[in-house]
């Protein structure tokens, strides 16, 4: 396990520990729905919110993958780069989103800052839009009888 360059939060694992995690997520999504309990060495046992069984589910899920993880709160600030990284757009394209008013920001200092709760809707109505406009356009071959 290693923490990623620029974000110790990032986790990244080896090849052997990518198995474990595959192999605990399969575990973990045959367990029942009533949720988990952390059974400690002492033989203490603690309950899991269901809630935290589920994010669990999805971090072991993707790190089973390969890939890195990084878990970050909804009110967390993030900086441009880092809300560019989030979108998968370059910098520029988000500071021109940010004064146009396309995602609610706020600066300190100099800098501009985005919650993520905002980047997440922004980009869920991204989303949205842009299946409505796939909608529309299979609608509109449909009509003109282009064989879609």
């Amino acid at each position: 396990m290693t923490a990623l360059a620029g974000n110790p939060q990032t986790i990244a694992l080896s090849e052997q520990d990518a198995e474990l995690a595959a192999a605990a997520g399969r575990a973990l999504a045959r367990a029942p729905s009533a949720g988990l309990s952390v059974r400690f060495q002492d033989g203490s046992e603690l309950p899991l919110p269901l809630a935290a069984t589920h994010l669990l589910s999805s971090v072991l899920a993707e790190m089973g993958r390969g890939n890195a993880v990084t878990v970050i709160p909804n009110s967390a600030e993030l900086t441009t780069q880092q809300a560019a990284d989030f979108l998968n757009v370059s910098r520029p394209y988000v500071v021109s989103l940010l004064e146009k008013g396309r995602i609610t920001h706020h600066k300190v200092g100099t800098h501009r800052r985005i919650r993520l709760a905002d980047l997440e809707t922004y980009k869920a109505e991204f989303s949205e839009a842009r299946e409505a406009a796939m909608r529309e356009l299979a609608a509109r071959a449909q009509e003109e009888g282009m064989g879609y």
